[in-house]
């Protein structure tokens, strides 16, 4: 079976994967916790996928084009066993990067576990180095110090170490630089993101957005910085180098400067739905056929007539047309 090309050209490269939709932080950004509260019905557990379902979908997407798998939440790591998934995903030839996307808390707990599982590299949100502003922001009263301590755990056990921080106006835009000095100091890559309007429980508003181009002038007070070419199609982020050779900080324009005609990203949720854009309003059941007792080639067609007709471009289109939007906690960002 061939590779899918959407209607746009794009292939599938890149594959994120839900494995929870409960997280142990309340960003308002993400999960505000007057609709994600005591009362929120999340996923019955018989629902999620198993780690059996998962590897064996990930097996069939490689000679599809995946490459590239990164495993989400909500929280991945409140996912119990998740140390045995990734031991099981990086055995799979044709993976060529295996990645986790986590808030950090649980990190330091981890790290060595899953660096010993053949885990790649990790992404932490850290959004604010102000211990009062980062526990306002995740809304549980979490201490930055822990995330630290992650980010320090992961670096020890030989995993690279991305650093994702949602930049809003009136909440941390003073924290730009702080992170960046901090980021430099520790040698880990940054990258700062518009806030996005995922979901539909955020309040989005345009006027809160720290647009890419004022984050570079905040950052050119005080920083020399070089632009890098995209290492590859679909690379989401802007990059720049510290000319002094002390790693990069990148700027993710998903509001001002939409990327989706290079986007290749197929994202998977916890209860096996496959959606091909992160702002989409519903995904496409794939656990029905795996449970149903369909065959490998059934799946992998069923992928690819997915794929081959899809036409996502949200952030091009946005404020144009109306178009509700599963929540990032549920599909992974």
């Amino acid at each position: 079976m061939s590779q899918p090309v959407d209607r746009l050209g794009r292939g599938v490269r890149d594959l994120r994967i839900s494995l929870t939709d409960r997280c142990n932080f309340r960003c308002r950004y993400c999960m505000p916790v007057e609709v994600f509260g005591p009362g929120y019905r999340f996923l019955p557990r018989e629902d999620l996928l198993s780690f059996e379902e998962i590897v064996r979908l990930t097996r069939l997407l490689v000679p599809l084009g995946v490459e590239k798998v990164r495993l989400t939440g909500g929280e991945p790591l409140l996912r119990r066993g998740i140390e045995d998934l990734v031991a099981m995903l990086s055995s799979i030839d044709g993976v060529k990067d295996l990645a986790i996307t986590t808030n950090g808390v649980l990190l330091a707990h981890h790290a060595e576990a899953l660096a010993l599982a053949g885990l790649s590299r990790v992404t932490v949100s850290l959004d604010a180095m102000d211990p009062e502003i980062f526990a306002r922001m995740n809304g549980v009263g979490a201490k930055v110090e822990r995330v630290l301590a992650g980010i320090n755990a992961a670096q020890t056990y030989g995993l690279k170490v991305k650093v994702n921080a949602v930049i809003q106006r009136g909440v941390n835009e003073g924290e730009v630089l702080p992170l960046a000095r901090w980021a430099k100091a520790q040698g880990v890559d940054l990258r700062y993101i518009e806030y996005m309007d995922v979901g539909e429980t955020n309040g989005w508003k345009l006027a809160e957005v720290v647009p890419a181009t004022e984050l570079l002038e905040i950052l050119s007070t005080e920083f020399d910085l070089a632009p890098r070419d995209a290492a590859y199609r679909g690379e989401v982020a802007a990059h720049w180098r510290h000319r002094d050779g002390a790693g990069e900080i990148g700027v993710i324009a998903s509001v001002t400067r939409p990327f989706c005609r290079d986007c290749q990203r197929l994202r998977l949720s916890a209860d096996g739905k496959f959606f091909t854009c992160l702002f989409a309003a519903d995904g496409h059941d794939i656990r029905g056929l795996l449970r149903g007792g369909a065959g490998d080639e059934v799946l992998k067609a069923a992928v690819h007539g997915l794929w081959s007709v899809r036409d996502d471009r949200y952030s091009e289109e946005r404020g144009l047309v109306p178009h509700p939007k599963a929540e990032m906690s549920y599909l992974g960002g």
